[in-house]
């Protein structure tokens, strides 16, 4: 199958890699010093738990042409840089594009992506459960249980399901499909926004932010204040566990985050605050949308963003 991964950061790359070995025509895009790593050295990978290193040869590109036809477009990116890319793709003649990522408007972008193409466009959402770095040489550092994304539309049903499932049949790779993506999205954005915001703080020094109890208390909080938001929207917070610990079990979600802020490897997931506060950004809005008191996730976004533009 002829399967084209639009970016070439750590989760693209490990989708890129597992789509090869699963006998795919595979092509990466990917520019500037990144894209001569690749034509150079081809796509390394050390896998952290595995204790291998991979090597694949991949082809290359940097632009993506109206007129180049795949199968299949898996756009793997951080929410900020979505936006940038939809004009290339709606003017591309490819139809099924998965968007692999956290997202806050995925129905804004679908609406974007159908307007400007000239033909229907297949849109779905997923979410590789996987982090990493990429070092200076440009070896991806890949830190993983098991290669895995959660993957759906915004309509319900998959149109394109025996595609992936081709796509994926000789990967060692799960897919999980979720019918309702748009919520599974946004309950997730709730975690990860709390959970970077502590880490953030504290200079990316997660052992010190174990021992920051009152920081970790409120981001349990925050967790909670953005979940009532949502479901002052109508969505289902997914999965239901997520919110019951935020809401009824928060000394046990209050330990848990001590323990494995405590993990070396830990220091591999985090994301980029410049993605955090775009989350942020677009939350703010919807938070605007209704009435709900956010105490705790008010003070915890004006503490970070204070911090942020401090930086800039």
């Amino acid at each position: 199958m002829r399967i084209l991964v639009y970016g070439a950061g750590v989760l693209g790359s490990y989708l890129a890699h597992v789509l090869v070995r699963g006998g795919n025509e595979v092509t990466i895009l990917a520019r500037g010093k990144r894209a001569e790593q690749l034509k150079s050295n081809g796509l390394v990978i050390r896998h952290y738990f595995q204790r291998r290193n991979t090597v694949d040869r991949v082809n290359v590109i940097r632009e993506l042409a109206p007129d180049d036809r795949y199968d299949l477009i898996f756009v793997v990116m951080k929410y900020n840089d979505f936006p940038t890319v939809l004009p290339t793709l709606a003017e591309n003649q490819s139809t099924n594009i998965v968007l692999v990522g956290n997202n806050a408007d995925a129905r804004g972008m679908q609406q974007k992506l159908q307007e400007k193409s000239s033909s229907k466009k297949n849109v779905n959402f997923g979410f590789q459960l996987s982090g990493g770095l990429r070092e200076e040489s440009g070896r991806i550092i890949c830190i993983r249980g098991g290669g895995q994304m959660i993957v759906g539309s915004l309509e319900g049903g998959i149109t394109i399901k025996p595609l992936l499932e081709q796509a994926f049949k000789n990967a060692k790779y799960k897919l999980t499909y979720h019918e309702d993506m748009d919520a599974w999205l946004m309950s997730h954005l709730v975690m990860i926004v709390a959970l970077n915001a502590v880490s953030f703080l504290h200079h990316g020094d997660l052992n010190q932010a174990s021992r920051d109890n009152r920081l970790l208390k409120q981001a349990i909080m925050a967790m909670d204040d953005g979940h009532r938001v949502l479901e002052k929207l109508n969505y289902t917070i997914t999965p239901a566990s997520q919110g019951n610990l935020a809401r009824k079990h928060r000394r046990i979600f209050y330990y848990g985050l001590k323990f494995i802020h405590k993990l070396s490897f830990m220091k591999f997931v985090d994301g980029s605050f410049n993605e955090i506060a775009a989350l942020l950004d677009s939350f703010r809005k919807l938070k605007e949308q209704v009435d709900v008191a956010t105490l705790a996730w008010d003070a915890l976004e004006k503490r970070t963003m204070a911090k942020f533009v401090a930086r800039l």
